[in-house]
């Protein structure tokens, strides 16, 4: 036996939600003028070439969030049958792969960078009638491009990590880390003021092998939960202890002698099967009724089969 609602968060979620694409649309507009403001200021710096490009690319989570947004509370039709929820799964996979070949693409031009010997430099400019090193000014735009982004990825984890919605969980730990990305970028000029030509190319090389390492790692998660993999938690990604919970509740009921479940994510929500072995003879309102109290057990809980069976399936 088995139906699809139509997806909608409770309230409290809702809010969440709410104040996560407030949160997203000010990353977009915070983003665009960080993107400008170090393309003024970059230079020659492969290291400041590198952070803007990483900057560049961290616009996509938050394109990819809001559009899934919109698309995933469409209901169940003829054609898609379980909804529109993977589309945070495929929003995951895009994002996760426009940063693994950004970072390899990074991971290449540093290197050769490095190969090649080049030797940056960084001159003084005229500013309100002084003489300014232009170092000070690239340094004060990855600040502006690290400080608020850390404090707006610090406010997205909560929300993402409620709503189970993994997009906006990596772009919070992204946005949250970004200190690390202007602080390789600050010592890399810092470097090159001192007059070690190679700090500069150095630090582009750190924060290259970080995105790469970071789109290696996405890229592998989107592809298990494709593959439908057990669900796991957003953050220690281990096994979700809604499946153990599920669990003792099928095993909870009167009428079930043994029961074995699977589930998988679709999106934030999980779909799933569970057969059990009754202890006599069920009939459809008591499927009925075990039923609608799974469906109303836990908001993740989108779409589930209960299968009376004689002998439980290797699952």
């Amino acid at each position: 036996m088995k139906g699809i609602k139509s997806f909608e968060l409770p309230a409290e979620l809702r809010k969440e939600l709410h104040s996560a694409i407030k949160l997203e649309w000010l990353t977009l507009f915070y983003l665009i003028s960080v993107v400008l403001a170090m393309y003024l200021t970059m230079g020659t710096s492969q290291a400041m070439k590198t952070a803007w490009l990483e900057d560049l690319l961290s616009i996509v989570p938050s394109i990819v969030f809001l559009i899934a947004t919109k698309i995933n509370t469409k209901s169940p039709n003829e054609k898609f049958r379980y909804g529109y929820h993977r589309v945070f799964t495929i929003a995951f996979l895009i994002g996760a792969t426009a940063l693994l070949g950004m970072g390899l693409f990074l991971v290449f031009d540093s290197s050769m960078s490095l190969f090649k010997a080049e030797h940056p430099t960084i001159n003084n400019k005229i500013l309100f009638g002084h003489q300014i090193w232009m170092g000070w000014i690239m340094i004060l735009a990855l600040l502006y491009s690290s400080i608020p982004a850390m404090i707006i990825g610090i406010k997205k984890l909560p929300k993402a990590t409620k709503l189970h919605n993994k997009v906006l969980y990596i772009d919070a730990e992204a946005q949250k880390a970004d200190y690390m990305t202007a602080f390789a970028a600050i010592l890399g000029i810092l470097g090159v003021g001192a007059g070690l030509w190679w700090a500069d190319a150095a630090a582009a090389l750190f924060i290259s092998f970080s995105v790469t390492k970071d789109g290696f790692k996405h890229i592998s998660t989107a592809i298990k939960d494709l593959m439908d993999r057990y669900p796991v938690s957003l953050k220690e990604q281990q096994k979700d202890p809604l499946i153990d919970d599920i669990h003792q509740l099928v095993s909870s009921w009167e009428w079930v002698e043994d029961c074995r479940i699977r589930f998988r994510e679709n999106g934030q929500v999980l779909i799933g099967e569970i057969a059990v072995i009754p202890k006599g003879q069920v009939d459809v309102e008591q499927l009925e009724k075990s039923y609608q109290e799974l469906m109303e057990y836990h908001w993740k809980i989108n779409d589930v089969t209960i299968a009376p069976v004689k002998e439980l399936p290797n699952w």
